[in-house]
Order: structure tokens, then C-alpha cells, then sequence
């Protein structure tokens, strides 16, 4: 069964379904229950550091936690003002007020204020950390976490840095009555609006840094040691901000699930599933239906579809194959929607830190990327599935957006468009490297995964590349581990539409998307360009000239956007998944059950 609907054609199909208007005077339905399955096990509740940095988290985050805006299925970026606002108060120097609206509170009760912003600045600035310090020597190359203490004094937030707020430099400033917080741009930034948002608790992350109980204390301590750059109690806030919420467990301290939407986690079993319940505190525009919703951690798509197929989950969005669409299209009561998904995959080269230390010269790098089978990899894993699926061609602009046509006409692109093995030796010649060898890492319970590991290895065993198995279940936290391997297949799910989004991983100070090691000055001034570029056609034009550098650096490759497919049981309703981060759970809200079903 071949399934070739657009996003678009999925979109009008969902939109014959339901309107999402958010119906705010529906209550929960009491003793509803939905369960989903999740092809990845959660284990951070701060999906903005390097080790959390994951969709499994940052879906459960999300469907927790309100925001100031967030992406509908169109997908537009829409505006919550139930939870909070924002404006422009100055162009030059360009200024954001941020305001949480009265009443909001976190699920336990504590308001939602200045202090949770204040906090999210100065984790995700980078403006209080250590200057010059490297985290990287206290990180396990096993799991990807830090197994070591810093040095005394040392305060290192291991937050988003090079998105935008780095440019935040002066403290930003508390005003009415703590419920809101302005911040100063160094410059513009054309981002601004998809930069900036409520993180962890600063109340929680105070108390448990600081050893404080009283909650309105630790906040006043948290603030006053970032206003008065206390590197004694930062130092502290750092490290528990950067350790304190990861977790594959319940934790024996439940403060830390704390959240500010309309659910809150009550239940997390390793590596099995996540129960969320509906917050009591909640008070927003976006109040749930479902009184339950239990995610199951199921990796294998086919294990993933049974459980569908026989009741055990309602909701299923599994990575498609033929066989998981033919077993799926036998569910009774249900609903399919199919077409392509906003996330690629892509194979990624170590410039540095590698296993074997070979892709520092860039002839290897080219030489390698031309074994690669990318019309075979499409052919055999996403045509049988997507009849008019498409070989990616740009590292930055997604098939079909404006500028992917002209970009691809001369970014360089067609020197990989078809396997050149007798190209591939010549350029091992030249650069004298004889018996290479390339360790891939993937995720091993990840089928298309394993059979373009396998494709690649046979194509480039052509050009005497010995092509070995860094697979690992824990890839993810494994990615950018120092000698860990030496290129990698994984998939990007982008989480915005940004205008700098998109260039964010070749950007050479920006440790949590930039895994690859990868630093071109001209790129950085590209990327820096961009950022405070206003008008969409200069925009396209930066993007384009970054795409061309990065292709003539032999990045690596981008493979194919992901098909999709989504089922559900006829018993839900509400259902309308978004091509962009988190998804499914996008408007998890909105989900209602139907007719008796609990």
C-alpha cells in the first residue's frame, strides 16, 4: 500500500473533521482516559540542555507546560494570551515586555512570575556562565551526562545558548510587581518572538540548589543572586538546573513534575509509558477533555500497531513502512490520515573529536558522501510508502518552501545525486588515506535506520570504506560524545518556522545543535547576518548562500523528508497532527473522548 497524500491534503482532511477553536467551557470528562504510543522513552523534564535536548521530552514538556505562543497544525504561530503577552516596547534598542497574566499559577499552587522568566534568561543566555570553561571533559561518553562535579565557582548553564538570547547581554529588568519581565537586545533579532519562554520552576530549582524551604525566600534568592552575579549560589542553580530534572522514573520528590498547563505528570515508569492527569490549577483557554492521557514507550512500529489494532493504545503515529501500513490499514473503528512529516533524515559527519579522526580533511569527507546511495536509500525505504517522495537537496530550506528551488539549482548539491565511486577513490588518493574506516551511529531498534546503515555499508565498501556499527539504544544522548563515532544518522524535527532556525547547527558556539563539530567563520557571519535581517527576500538570499558553503564543506547529507502516519480509534475525537515539534500532542487539549469511551 502506497501511501502519497500531501501535508496539505492531510490538513483539508483534518479540517473537514474538527475546528480548533479551543472550546474552553467543555469540562473534563470524569474518569476519560486515552492512551498514545511514543516510539522514544522519556527521561528529562528540561529538554533544553544537551542530554534533555530530545523530542521524547520535549513532547511530554510541552503537553505540561503553557507558553506564550505556540504552532497550530497550519502550521502559525499562535498566541496565548489566557497564559500570558508580549510587545515590543522599543525598536532601538530593540525591547520585549513579557507579562504573565494574573492567576497563573504552577500545579502546586505557587504563582507563575518574574522569577521563572529571570530564570529562563539567564539558563538560556549563556551571559552568566564561566567565560572559556569546557564542559565536555565532565560529560560520561557513555550516557551522554555529566558525571562529575564542576570545579568550585564554576557556573555553567547548559541551556539553548546561540538561539537568539545571547544577545540579551544586561540583566533583564522585574516590573509589575513581579509578574513581568523586560528584556534588551544587544541589536535586533528576527527571531525574537520564538526565543523566549517559561522553563523550569524557579521556585523548585532554588529550593533544592539552595537548600531554602520557603518558597517566596528561594525565589527572592534566586533573583537576587543573578541581579548581583553571586557565583557562589549560581554555580549551585547551574548545576541543579542542569541535573536536577533528569529522570526515567518517578521521582521521590514530586515538586519536580510541577507544571503550568493543562496536564501534569503523575505517573512515569522506566521505559514503559507516562501518565499525565489533568491539572487542577489550570486555569487557561486551553482546558483538557480527557481526565487521563497515558503515553506507552513502544519503539518497534509493528509492536506499536498491534497495540493499536487490539485496544491496548487509542492513538498511534508510527514510523511508516510497508508492513506497518498493511497491518494498520486492518484496524476496525479507526481513522488513518497519511502525508509527509516536517522532520528529515539526514547523515552527519564529525569534523572533530571523531572515533577514527578522519573526517577532519575534507577530501575524505566528499569521498565518502559520494558512496552514499541516496536515490537507492529513497527507492527502497520511503517510495513503496510515498510514491511522490523526493530526495532532500538542501541542508536549510524544507521541499517546497520558497527558496528550496533556487537553492538547490546551485548549492552544489548535484555532485551526490548519484553514487561516484571511481570519484570516491580518486579523492581517498589525493588525500593518501588508504583502508578508512567509518563508524556510524544510529539507533539499532530503528528498522529504516538499519537498512540505510546497511546500504550505505555495501556502497561504500566500493570505494574501501569499512563502514562499522556504533549503534546504540542510548544514541541519542550519545550524540556529539567526544570519539564516540564518526558519522550519524539520525532524524531533525524542526520545532519552528524561524527565519535563523534553520541554520542554527552550523553555527560554531552552539553546543547543544551544533554536534558535528563544525566551524566556518564565513558561515558564523552569515548566521550572524541573519539573525538581524528583517525582510524575508534578504533572508532567503543569506539561507541560500549558507546552503551552498555548507555543501561545499561536504556537511554531510540530508536523505528525505519522513512520510507520516497517524491512527486513531474512532472513540477519540480532536486528532490533528502538526508537521512541526510536538506533533501529535500539539493540542492535546482539544483531544475529547467520544460517545462512552473512557
Amino acid at each position: 500500500m502506497k501511501l502519497s497524500r500531501t501535508m496539505a491534503a492531510v490538513a483539508a482532511v483534518v479540517a473537514s473533521l474538527l475546528v480548533l477553536s479551543g472550546c474552553t467551557s467543555q469540562q473534563v470528562a470524569k474518569g476519560s482516559t486515552v492512551t498514545v504510543a511514543a516510539s522514544q522513552a522519556f527521561f528529562s523534564y528540561n529538554p533544553k540542555t544537551s542530554y534533555g535536548n530530545a523530542t521524547a521530552n520535549s513532547n511530554i514538556v510541552d503537553a505540561t507546560n503553557s507558553q506564550f505562543n505556540y504552532y497550530d497544525n497550519t502550521p502559525k504561530l499562535v498566541e496565548d494570551d489566557s497564559f500570558g503577552s508580549y510587545r515590543v516596547i522599543s525598536r532601538d534598542p530593540f525591547t520585549v515586555k513579557y507579562t504573565i497574566k494574573a492567576g497563573v499559577k504552577w500545579s502546586d499552587g505557587t504563582a507563575v512570575d518574574a522569577s521563572d522568566l529571570l530564570l529562563a534568561w539567564a539558563a538560556n543566555s549563556g551571559v552568566l556562565n564561566t567565560k572559556d570553561f569546557d564542559n565536555s571533559a565532565y560529560v560520561d561518553q557513555e550516557t551522554g551526562r555529566y558525571d562529575r562535579d564542576f570545579p568550585a565557582g564554576v557556573v555553567h548553564f547548559d541551556g539553548f545558548s546561540g538561539n537568539g538570547l545571547q544577545l540579551v547581554t544586561k540583566t533583564p529588568v522585574i516590573g509589575d510587581r513581579g509578574r513581568s519581565l523586560t528584556l534588551s537586545y544587544d541589536r535586533f533579532f528576527v527571531d525574537w518572538q520564538l526565543v523566549f519562554g517559561v522553563g523550569l520552576p524557579a521556585h523548585i530549582v532554588a529550593k533544592k540548589a539552595l537548600g531554602i524551604s520557603d518558597t517566596q525566600k528561594a525565589k527572592d534568592a534566586l533573583i537576587a543572586a543573578i541581579r548581583t552575579d553571586d557565583t557562589t549560589r549560581l554555580a549551585k542553580i547551574a548545576r541543579f538546573w542542569d541535573t536536577g530534572f533528569n529522570f526515567t522514573a518517578m521521582p521521590k520528590d514530586r515538586s519536580l513534575l510541577v507544571s503550568t498547563g493543562p496536564y501534569t505528570i503523575t505517573g512515569l515508569v522506566a521505559n514503559d509509558h507516562v501518565t499525565l492527569t489533568a491539572n487542577p490549577e489550570y486555569t487557561g483557554a486551553h482546558r483538557p477533555k480527557f481526565e487521563t492521557v497515558t503515553i506507552r514507550f513502544i519503539t518497534d512500529p509493528l509492536a506499536a500497531v498491534e497495540a493499536f489494532r487490539t485496544g491496548q493504545v487509542d492513538v498511534v503515529a508510527p514510523q511508516p513502512t510497508e508492513d506497518v501500513t498493511k497491518e494498520l490499514v486492518k484496524a476496525k473503528n479507526a481513522t488513518i490520515l497519511s502525508g509527509s512529516d516536517g522532520a528529515y533524515e539526514h547523515l552527519d559527519l564529525q569534523f572533530d573529536h571523531s572515533k577514527n579522526g578522519l573526517f577532519g580533511n575534507p577530501s575524505v569527507r566528499q569521498a565518502f558522501l559520494k558512496t552514499v546511495p541516496r536515490q537507492q536509500i529513497l527507492d527502497r525505504l520511503v517510495v513503496p510508502l510515498q510514491e511522490d517522495a523526493i530526495v532532500r537537496s538542501s541542508q536549510v530550506f524544507l521541499p517546497g518552501s520558497a527558496g528550496y528551488a533556487a537553492s538547490v539549482k546551485r548549492n552544489g548539491s548535484k555532485a551526490y545525486n548519484a553514487v561516484d565511486i571511481d570519484g570516491a577513490k580518486a579523492l581517498l588518493a589525493r588525500a593518501g588515506v588508504t583502508d578508512p574506516q567509518v563508524c556510524v551511529l544510529f539507533d539499532p531498534s530503528n528498522p529504516r535506520r538499519v537498512a540505510e546503515f546497511t546500504l550505505i555499508q555495501a556502497s561504500a565498501a566500493g570505494a574501501g570504506f569499512a563502514v562499522t556499527d556504533c549503534s546504540s539504544p542510548d544514541w541519542l544522548q550519545l550524540l556529539g560524545t567526544d570519539g564516540a563515532y564518526d558519522a550519524s544518522l539520525y532524524a531533525l524535527r524542526p520545532s519552528n518556522l524561524g527565519a535563523t532556525g534553520a541554520a542554527a547547527a552550523f553555527r560554531s558556539n552552539s553546543p547543544v545543535t551544533n554536534l558535528s563539530f563544525y566551524s566556518n567563520p564565513q558561515v558564523d557571519e552569515l548566521i550572524d547576518r541573519l539573525d538581524a535581517t528583517f525582510d524575508p527576500s534578504a533572508q532567503t538570499a543569506l539561507l541560500t548562500k549558507i546552503d551552498s558553503i555548507v555543501w561545499s564543506d561536504a556537511y554531510g547529507l540530508p536523505l528525505y523528508q519522513f512520510p507520516s502516519v497517524t491512527a486513531f480509534d474512532d472513540r477519540v475525537s480532536g486528532i490533528a497532527p502538526s508537521p512541526l515539534t510536538p506533533n501529535l500532542l500539539w493540542n492535546i487539549w482539544a483531544w475529547k473522548p467520544v460517545g462512552t469511551h473512557k
